[in-house]
């Protein structure tokens, strides 16, 4: 049984190394946005800081992500008697992510959490792995109830965690796709065109476009922001800078970001 979970892992983080990896070249090849002034199209002191987010959480996976999905998975690493169901897991996975990640806009407590997720002033593949460990725990905890009330196998829990990571890369990337592609995409799954808008430093539209891997969640919740996609969006919070490292880690314990602030001006 440990082998198998092992396997598991192992592939998807090979598959998630890998699309991470080719996405990360392509968007500086291929970019849909102007990349900061300052910044270059590489940036690396925010890539760094978003990567020593990730690195965090990885070292922290193993000890409690992990086992505790394990467990809630009963370690059924064998298939569903046909793949109807491990679909039917998926979907249910993604209902409840949508609802999850809308709490975390509504709920204070939450939105302490995954503030710094938002607070990156800028999107690319790095963004989607930057979450607090605090959001990743409470996330992962908030899951239990579903895996273990649909009987969910560990296979449906990977499979999901690694599509879950490879749309987030895919749809916080700065790739530019061709317009007739995107669109056509958009119906079906997240795009960039729809999630940056969730990460325009307006809170009407930081309050919508909650979906992760399906599209269909907001349209049929009524959370899909109007907003078009443009190069020059200003990404972050309203009224919101980045604080150091330190004090980003430490951000959810102190005084929450203000969701009522006028809008900041960019930098450039």
């Amino acid at each position: 049984m440990t082998v198998a979970l092992d396997t598991l892992i192992a592939a998807k983080a090979a598959a998630v190394g890998g699309w991470l990896a080719l996405l990360f070249v392509l968007e500086r090849v291929r970019p849909a946005a102007p990349w900061p002034g300052t910044q270059g199209r590489f940036g690396w002191r925010r890539v760094a800081r978003n990567a020593a987010l990730w690195a965090i959480n990885t070292a922290l996976s193993p000890l409690i992500v992990v086992p505790l999905a394990a467990w809630a998975g009963n370690l059924h690493v064998g298939l569903r008697p046909d793949w109807w169901n491990v679909a039917l897991d998926l979907l249910v996975l993604d209902l409840w992510v949508y609802a999850w990640h809308r709490a975390n806009h509504e709920v204070p407590l939450l939105w302490r959490f995954h503030a710094v997720h938002h607070l990156d002033p800028f999107l690319d593949t790095t963004s989607a792995v930057r979450f607090h460990f605090g959001e990743v725990l409470l996330s992962t905890l908030a899951r239990l109830p579903v895996i273990i009330a649909f009987d969910m196998p560990l296979l449906s829990v990977v499979l999901f965690e690694t599509l879950v990571l490879a749309a987030a890369l895919f749809h916080h990337s700065n790739l530019k796709l061709p317009a007739g592609l995107e669109r056509a995409l958009s119906w079906l799954v997240v795009t960039p065109s729809i999630h940056w808008v969730h990460h325009h430093a307006v809170r009407a539209d930081t309050d919508s476009n909650y979906a992760t891997l399906l599209s269909v969640w907001d349209r049929l919740f009524g959370s899909r922001s109007r907003t078009q996609r443009t190069p020059a969006m200003p990404i972050g919070l309203e009224g919101a800078r980045e604080p150091g490292f330190g004090a980003l880690l430490l951000s959810p314990f102190r005084s929450a970001v203000s969701r009522r602030a006028p809008a900041a001006s960019p930098e450039p």
